[in-house]
């Protein structure tokens, strides 16, 4: 924090960055000085206007006009000066009654969760699946293909279900599938992906003089199935919410943000740094590591299943997003989409 920050500087940066949310317009001393009222002329709250962009905090797009935040003007307005309210009631009963009576799988709840996130928000709203590694298995299931290709169907209690097609060198039948499955299902049941998959290398290794060699072949099968890949879904959802906002109104700059959430691989490297803490996190403009993305800020928030950590869902807006309404509104859905986890 700036220590030599008096307190009227930091009101006045406060109203620049509050109006600015409003109107994407710069904000000059004369509007400051109406909302403040501070009982200061128009010079001296110029003369601070002017103070606050040497130290980096507002720039001035022309020098005719009135003075806009920066990224570190925005991230000192979040971490010093912003005043977060809980959600309303009504508020909280608009979000939670679109999850009332919802029994579908876990696909659409996070698909759904998307759509909350975005109208009720009126920005972009994301939902991070988790990792097929950090799922937990409830049942698995091996189904023959073809003659050395088997798909395995790995179900989670939350209702992720993940196909994975595996080549092995044993023609197995479908009844030595079952038995497999039946195995597994009875010895690796509310074990994590990866947990399960290095109880089976402990016991091929603990007791492989035991094994016949089909045997031997169906846990190098099971083993691949539940080889960990680190892939996660990625649902999105309002991408119409941006074309209004002034920030997105080059067509380059659109193209450019429009193909960054088509890439998969781009929006799953925000996950890590989503995932971590838990609890509500905020990056502004250049704070994403995407260059594409440096217009936007991302709030988002960490969910979780009998408390382990699964996944991670924000909101993607412009920097001037108003996050007084957006923290909230991310911080509840992610309560409340592990409480309904939770209940699965």
């Amino acid at each position: 924090m700036v220590t030599d920050f008096s307190e009227r500087m930091k009101r006045i940066l406060g109203a620049v960055v509050e109006d600015y949310i409003h109107s994407a317009e710069p904000v000059g001393s004369k509007l400051v000085a109406k909302k403040l009222n501070l009982n200061l002329s128009s010079a001296t709250i110029r003369n601070i206007m002017s103070d606050l962009e040497e130290l980096g905090f507002l720039s001035q797009p022309h020098t005719s006009a009135g003075r806009v935040p920066t990224e570190k003007g925005f991230r000192f307005y979040v971490d010093y000066l912003l005043n977060i309210h809980e959600l309303a009631d009504e508020e909280r009963e608009a979000i939670r009654s679109k999850y009332l009576g919802y029994q579908a799988e876990a696909e659409d709840l996070f698909r759904e969760t998307s759509r909350i996130l975005s109208s009720s928000s009126h920005h972009l709203g994301v939902v991070w699946a988790p990792k097929m590694s950090l799922a937990i298995l409830q049942r698995v299931e091996f189904v023959k293909l073809k003659r050395h290709w088997v798909m395995a169907i790995l179900v989670s209690p939350t209702g992720l279900v993940y196909h994975r097609v595996v080549e092995v060198e044993e023609d197995f039948s479908q009844s030595e599938l079952d038995h497999l499955s039946a195995y597994m299902n009875s010895s690796l049941t509310g074990l994590t992906l990866q947990q399960a998959r290095e109880r089976l290398i402990d016991q091929m290794r603990v007791e492989k003089n035991i094994y016949d060699r089909l045997f031997d072949q169906a846990l190098r099968l099971a083993q691949k199935a539940l080889s960990p890949n680190d892939e996660t879904d990625v649902f999105i959802e309002g991408r119409t919410n941006i074309i209004h906002e002034p920030e997105f109104g080059k067509i380059s700059i659109m193209t450019d943000l429009f193909r960054t959430f088509e890439e998969k691989a781009t929006l799953v490297k925000l996950l890590d740094r989503c995932m971590n803490p838990k609890g509500v996190r905020i990056a502004i403009g250049s704070e994403s590591e995407i260059q594409e993305m440096e217009t936007c800020s991302l709030v988002t928030s960490t969910y979780s299943y009998k408390g382990e950590v699964l996944g991670a869902l924000g909101v993607i807006g412009p920097r001037r997003m108003n996050y007084s309404k957006v923290i909230p509104i991310v911080d509840y859905t992610a309560k409340l989409l592990t409480e309904i986890l939770d209940a699965s």
